[in-house]
């Protein structure tokens, strides 16, 4: 299937919704609906059940191992995932290094000095090779990771929809355009979503992937010393690790979730109710908008909250996928096919 076209429309940093609602923002929608349902189609969670019946074990495998190494790491490969998914669709083209002919992902502003579990998925890659041959694309092992890593974490499962090709070619430009930073509104936020076929439900749920993890001091200073809609006692807690002076203490971590940082769960939205959102970003989800309510219901309703958020990866997964000869299979998840 050919990559979809509305990816056209990135999601700058306040786009104005005036100009989406000029270029047919709802025929758009539709589109994309349409087109995602058809990809949907071609997608099946037995696609490997012949040619590889071992690759969904051994992924889970290489996935349970890292986490209970390190259980961070778990965090790493959904973000991983999502940051793949959301820069021209869900085709591996973030695990792509750098070549004489395109700048990849890897050093964009969203990846760099961030982005890790390459080295997992190099390890998962050459697992399944091993097991299989080289028939298992990294898209798809990029989509299981990150499952494996919520069910690893006390999280939800669900069937990952299987045979994802993957891109020749990755943009460190799309990546500093398309996916949305700690800093956005929620404007910008429902903008970047409803452009690849989610909806503000999807957004709150999926945005829930922060109850586990960590963030670098530079994304939350400017929350935890100028924002007015945090609690005091939490701001006062993470300022000694994270200096107010540009340049001190940026690269200090500090949990998304300081309730339960290792563990999957509702706490993430409990947090927001209590304004105690690490980042921007997060706390726009309860603040006075249209996000609040379904907010406030996954606080109270963890079960609706574990259903939807995997019917929610379901959808993120399928976006714009690239299937049947399109696209390719690589041998190693770092470069293209020679």
């Amino acid at each position: 299937m050919e990559r979809r076209a509305f990816f056209l429309l990135r999601a700058h940093e306040g786009f104005p919704m005036a100009s989406v609602a000029c270029i047919g923002f709802l025929k758009v929608a539709a589109l994309v609906l349409l087109l995602a349902a058809s990809v949907s189609s071609s997608l099946s969670p037995d696609f490997y059940s012949k040619a590889c019946p071992q690759a969904l074990p051994v992924i889970r495998q290489v996935v349970e191992d890292a986490v209970r190494k390190e259980p961070r790491m778990g965090a790493s490969l959904l973000r991983l995932h999502f940051h793949d998914c959301f820069v021209n669709g869900c085709d591996g083209s973030v695990l792509l290094d750098d070549t004489a002919n395109f700048t990849g992902e890897k050093t964009a502003g969203p990846n760099a000095n961030s982005a890790r579990g390459f080295e997992v998925i190099d390890n998962i890659k050459a697992a399944v090779n091993k097991a299989c041959g080289p028939v298992v694309s990294c898209a798809d092992i990029l989509a299981v990771a990150a499952r494996d890593s919520v069910v690893a974490l006390g999280g939800p499962t669900w069937d990952v929809q299987l045979g994802r090709r993957d891109a020749r070619d990755a943009s460190k430009d799309d990546a500093n355009t398309q996916i949305p930073g700690p800093f956005s509104n929620l404007t910008t936020l429902l903008y970047s979503f409803q452009t690849r076929g989610m909806n503000l439900t999807d957004l709150v749920v999926l945005s829930a992937a922060h109850t586990i993890g960590q963030a670098r001091c530079i994304l939350f200073r400017r929350r935890i010393y100028n924002e007015y809609n945090i609690d005091f006692n939490f701001a006062r807690s993470l300022q000694p690790s994270c200096p107010s002076t540009a340049g001190d203490g940026d690269g200090n971590l500090a949990p998304l979730d300081h309730l339960s940082p290792n563990q999957f769960g509702f706490n993430y939205f409990m947090n927001l109710l209590m304004q105690r959102g690490l980042l921007h970003s997060d706390q726009e989800l309860y603040n006075g908008g249209p996000a609040d309510n379904i907010t406030k219901h996954y606080a109270l309703n963890p079960t609706d909250f574990y259903r939807d958020f995997a019917k929610s990866m379901l959808k993120m997964q399928n976006v714009s996928v690239l299937t049947g000869n399109h696209g390719e299979v690589r041998l190693d998840c770092r470069k293209v096919n020679s």
